[in-house]
């Protein structure tokens, strides 16, 4: 969950429509970022998935959700570490939490619209 203080905190001199746009980014970019890091992980190539776990990880820091931003962490330094042992689960924790933020995301969007 985003922790809505820090978020508001964040963005409060930010206009409504530059928050929008940045959700948008996110929504838009979803879907083939976690196509990639899905075949990153099925394929073995650390090299790649560390890049896109990384680039996943700075956006998702941007929104204030600390149980997403630690498991991007994860997956960050798994591959960085070519730890292959849990890596499909912590990939699955992730986009499950992943897709939730993108819920609350969606919520938040609104009420600046």
């Amino acid at each position: 969950m985003i922790d809505r203080k820090q978020f508001n905190d964040v963005f409060e001199y930010f206009d409504k429509e530059v928050i929008v746009e940045i959700i948008d980014i996110f929504v838009s970019e979803y879907d083939d970022r976690f196509r990639k890091l899905r075949a990153n992980v099925t394929d073995k190539d650390f090299k790649n998935l560390q890049f896109n776990a990384h680039s996943l990880k700075g956006v998702i820091a941007n929104f204030m959700d600390p149980v997403t931003i630690e498991q991007s962490k994860r997956l960050d330094e798994m591959a960085k570490k070519e730890i292959v042992a849990g890596l499909e689960k912590a990939l699955e924790d992730l986009e499950l939490n992943s897709a939730l933020l993108l819920k609350e995301l969606k919520i938040i969007k609104k009420e600046f619209i």
